[in-house]
């Protein structure tokens, strides 16, 4: 387990990958909205900075010969 627990407001998915998700459950006809920048409770701009140092680096393509 993790010293961190989720009670500061992290937790074990990425930022990227609830507002898929949030998008996904949107598109089903949830009935919830995405917030408004600047809005409480949404992203700032430093939890995307944040995201994209730990995003994965889009794979090589290999050359052909």
């Amino acid at each position: 387990m993790s010293s961190k627990s989720k009670s500061s407001g992290e937790s074990k998915t990425g930022l990227w990958e609830r507002i898929h998700n949030k998008r996904a459950r949107i598109k089903a006809g949830s009935g919830e909205k995405m917030r408004k920048p600047g809005s409480k409770g949404a992203p700032t701009a430093g939890a995307f900075k944040a995201a994209a140092k730990t995003a994965k680096k889009p794979a090589k393509k290999k050359a052909k010969k």
